[in-house]
């Protein structure tokens, strides 16, 4: 049987332990009334969901929180039994999916709620989900209106459906305003309970508020890029680690004369005589193409930059500074920063993006290795 690990040079190194590390730390940090969906949604950020999803659960993770039925569909065919969560809206035509596979469904009219009773009716069973609740995001869900809460009373009265939570977010536009998103949020469940509507579950934390605002977890937090490393808070003492590095390795090596450009519309030409390592990835892969003239790589210790226009399967490096460089040398595009190598948070800058859409576009082509001590 082929290993997909040993196709390609190029590959996606996920540490188990470090996650471990991270989810721990997060479960420690909540306490025990606070319960934690770890977030696993673009693939578990591009660290591949199916196989960090035993880790996440083995630390503390009560649920897993997806962004999509597709997304959902491929865990619960891995993990048949596990709380299961669609962050996202899922289309009428569709809510069958979630009632038959017992996925906990993120709904925000009487509408769906009321095709999902009746498809759970059909079944035999309950469909649970929860409320979204719009405090100011403008993203998904309804406004904490007296409309919307007489619409949820009605949900509570429909007898095959289980609402279990209620949740918003955070548009963390500054302290002031997600102060009054979070005031509004509780503001509109404390009418909900004096008219008899109680709920398992309420959360409105993310990542950042989670760590950066205590006082909002709520008995339930969704921490997603924090899991993986990416640091977006501003509370310093979190000691949380990196999960991925992404490395390829040196296929083929050119000498390049003073003068004569590389790859495309030669917009990089040489100043000096130079040595050019061909490095077989590209923004196929996931690597933002703006990066050019700007990323570099750690070969042996030293910092390559990247030249050219970056292609779709293949880039450029100048390696003519690095000692006894040779084709196979390895080349780390994304590691911890330890060693010189270009961090998650750095290539977000340059590439003028966030640290999570860095890893989350890195796409399934590169394998995924995984380790633990």
């Amino acid at each position: 049987m082929i290993n997909k690990q040993d196709l390609r040079d190029t590959r996606v190194i996920v540490d188990l332990d470090n996650i471990a590390w991270n989810m721990k730390l997060i479960d420690e940090m909540t306490g025990p009334d606070v319960a934690v969906m770890a977030v696993v949604k673009a693939n578990g950020y591009g660290h591949g969901s199916i196989a960090i999803a035993p880790t996440l659960i083995e630390n503390g993770a009560c649920y897993l929180a997806v962004a999509t039925l597709s997304e959902a569909l491929q865990l619960r065919a891995a993990y048949p039994d596990y709380p299961l969560f669609i962050l996202g809206h899922t289309p009428d035509r569709l809510l069958h999916y979630v009632v038959e596979q017992n996925i906990t469904q993120t709904i925000f009219t009487l509408q769906q709620a009321e095709m999902l009773n009746a498809l759970a009716a059909d079944l035999h069973r309950k469909a649970r989900v929860h409320i979204k609740v719009d405090t100011g995001f403008h993203r998904l869900g309804q406004s904490p209106s007296a409309d919307f809460a007489e619409e949820i009373c009605r949900m509570f009265d429909l007898e095959n459906l289980e609402i279990e939570g209620i949740f918003s977010h955070l548009a963390l536009a500054g302290s002031k305003e997600d102060e009054a998103q979070y005031r509004s949020f509780c503001d509109f469940i404390a009418i909900l309970e004096k008219q008899g509507c109680t709920f398992t579950y309420k959360h409105i934390a993310d990542s950042i508020a989670t760590v950066d605002y205590p006082q909002y977890r709520m008995n339930m937090v969704r921490p997603g890029a924090i899991l993986y490393g990416m640091r977006g808070f501003e509370t310093e003492n979190v000691p949380i680690r990196q999960a991925m590095t992404f490395k390829t390795a040196i296929s083929q090596l050119h000498a390049v004369p003073k003068g004569e450009g590389v790859s495309y519309d030669y917009l990089w030409k040489a100043s000096r005589d130079s040595l050019i390592a061909t490095l077989p990835f590209g923004y196929a892969d996931g690597y933002p193409r703006n990066m050019r003239d700007k990323g570099y790589v750690l070969i042996g210790g030293v910092k390559a930059p990247l030249v050219g226009v970056l292609c779709m399967d293949q880039c450029m490096a100048d390696v003519t500074d690095v000692p006894g460089v040779c084709c196979g040398m390895e080349a780390v595009i994304y590691g911890d920063g330890t060693d010189g190598s270009m961090t998650v948070a750095e290539a977000a800058a340059l590439a003028e993006t966030n640290k999570n859409d860095i890893i989350a576009r890195i796409t399934a082509r590169p394998p995924r290795e995984y380790i633990r001590k």
